[in-house]
Formats: C-alpha cells, structure tokens, sequence
C-alpha cells in the first residue's frame, strides 16, 4: 500500500504541524494513556473537511488525516467506519487482518469502500441499528431517517411538535443516544416549528426528548448535543454552557460534571473516561453563557480534544489544534487500534489501494 499522509507529535505540551497553517500539540502522557488503553481516536473538522486518526506508540502520538468535504458525524465498529459529508454517507472497512500491519507499521487501514448518496442534509449523528440499518440524525428535515436504495432518505421518526418533513432546519435536531440497537434519545436546540426558528431560542430552548414516548426528559438547556447511555447515566453536552454532564432520570434537571472552555459537540466513552470535543465559538452565537463562563475563569476558548476522568471530572489529557481549524465536531473511540491510517480520496493513492479476499 502507499505511505499515507501522517505526522507524528512528541507527548508533551510542544507544538508540530498537519495540514495547512494548522499546530497540534498535547499532553505529556497522551502516548502512554492511549497506548495503556490500547487505543486510538478518531475526529472530525466540518468547517475545514477533516477526518483526524490519533494513535501513539510509548513516545508519541501519531496524527493521520484525510480530506472529505464537510466531515461531521462518525461511527465506528472494531473493522469499520461510517462517515457523514456534505451530501454523502461513507463506509470505510478495515483492511488489516489481525496481527497484519501496513507499509508504515498501521494496524488499522481503513479504505472507503462504498459511498451512498443522501444530499445535502446536514447529517449530525448516526449509527447502526440492530437489523443492521444506518439512522441518522436528519438535521435539516428535523427528523431521524434512514437510507433508501432509490431516494435521499426514508422518515424514521420525528418530534410531535414538528408539523411536517420540511427542508427548514425548524428545531435543529442534532443529537442521538442508542439502547439496544435502536434510538432511544434526541437532543434539539428548540421545540420551534417554523423555518430556523432554533436560532432564536439558542440561550435556553434545548430539550433532550425520549424517542419512543415522545416525551420531553428535559428542558431549559443550551444548543445540547450527543446525548449518550453510558453505566446507566443519560449523559448530555450542554453545549452552550460548556458542560459535560447528566440527566437526573426523577427530577430531569441536568447536573454538571465537567466544564470545558470551548463549544462541546462529540462524545464517546471509554474505562471511566469521556472524550469530547471542543471548538471556537461562533461569532453568530455570541450570547450564550460559555462567553460568560471564560471571561469568570479568566479563559480563552479552546479548539481540540479533551479526555475526561468522570470521577473528578478533571481533565486528564487534551488535544489542542491552533491555526486554520477552528472547529471540531465528532468523535469516536477506535478499541484496540493503536496506529490506523486511512486511504483518501483527493489524491491517486487509491487507485494502488489493492486487497483480495481469501477464498
């Protein structure tokens, strides 16, 4: 296979270079953590087209990326990934068999095998259902979908207060927690039912709302996003606060676990840690309290990654990213996996991406 694009950052807080006009640096440790939990992470950046791989040996960490318009919503199994873009839903499989290692010594090479075409439909979360169906969150039709082998998408679900599937972006439904296989909770940023009506309501409109009963567990929240089950607890960024935190399942009021000093969208779990990621603020959204919450801690905001100990709810390592990117959006746990590359699709290295399968 062809060397694929990389770079690689000591574990200490000293900055390196990806991309264009873009500085990576991190904690000292990172390398270690992550290759003690024997795993790597995987991230994206809508606002430049950036899918991110972060793995490490015992002394650094490893940064991978590739170029795909819009890059938002990931999900992962232990050989797959799904990647949402600006009008397309890719499919990467793992090419690597157990113990098999690439060119430059990858233990994951992820190839994007299969693209399914859905439009421009602003594409926040998704996963994979039991029966082995693709939902996802529908942000611009307000609505959880599915794919279909004809059309942009087929209706799944969507909140009452929404009078119909239009094109309006009307809530701005953007998150989505899985039990079981199935959704089980949504996260809007309002319950308006007019044409950008979120954008009004950004300070306190947002609901977590249960998918089934279709009955709202929360409200009073700030632009929330990804909702997750995690031992038992419904976990929720506050976004606009800049808090981790949890639904209380009695009262429904949230309870602050974390703070952390930029805008949060991504979640994932892992051994008693949670990953999140964090971007600069929006002129557009000035007003929120997250601009009040630096200005206390004396703070400027963040663009990057950070890993939480839910316990202390400290901070225990980070990712910072300075330079042309500027926001982040999500983020998954790659179990296992301790330096994965991926193929792209700008260049002409995947012409030579050739493998066969064993009869």
């Amino acid at each position: 296979m062809q060397k694929a694009a990389a770079s690689s950052v000591p574990s200490s807080p000293g900055p390196a270079s990806i991309g264009i006009n873009t500085l990576l640096s991190c904690t000292r440790g990172l390398a270690d953590w992550l290759t003690r939990h024997r795993l790597s992470l995987a991230f994206t950046s809508y606002q430049s087209g950036r899918l991110y791989l972060c793995g490490s040996d015992s002394s650094q960490v490893h940064f991978h990326e590739r170029f795909f318009v819009r890059a938002m919503a990931l999900w992962a199994d232990p050989q797959r990934l799904l990647l949402s873009s600006l009008y397309q839903i890719w499919r990467f499989e793992n090419v690597l068999s157990p113990g098999e290692r690439g060119p430059q010594g990858e233990d994951r090479y992820y190839v994007p095998r299969f693209a399914m075409t859905t439009g421009d439909l602003d594409i926040h979360e998704m996963a994979v259902m039991s029966d082995g169906r693709i939902v996802f969150v529908n942000t611009l039709y307000s609505c959880l979908a599915t794919l279909s082998q004809v059309h942009s998408f087929r209706p799944y679900w969507k909140p009452r207060f929404i009078s119909k599937l239009a094109a309006e972006d009307r809530c701005h439904l953007n998150g989505m927690a899985m039990v079981e296989g199935r959704p089980a909770y949504v996260t809007a940023v309002c319950r308006s039912d007019i044409v950008n009506g979120w954008r009004d309501r950004r300070t306190e409109g947002g609901s977590v709302i249960h998918v089934e009963s279709g009955e709202v567990v929360t409200e009073g929240l700030s632009m929330p996003h990804s909702p997750r089950l995690h031992d038992g607890l419904l976990w929720v960024l506050n976004s606009g606060t800049g808090h981790l935190g949890t639904i209380d399942p009695a009262s429904g009021r949230f309870e602050p676990r974390s703070f952390c000093p930029g805008f949060l969208r991504g979640l994932d779990f892992h051994d008693g840690h949670a990953i999140v990621t964090l971007s600069l603020p929006r002129h557009s959204f000035a007003g929120l309290a997250l601009d009040d919450a630096l200005k206390r801690r004396d703070a400027e905001p963040w663009c990057g990654v950070h890993i939480i100990d839910l316990k202390s709810g400290d901070v225990i390592h980070w990712i910072r990213i300075d330079g042309e990117i500027r926001e982040l959006f999500d983020v998954r746990v790659l179990p296992g996996a301790l330096k994965p590359a991926s193929s792209g699709i700008v260049s002409d290295e995947i012409q030579r991406v050739i493998t066969v399968e064993s009869e």
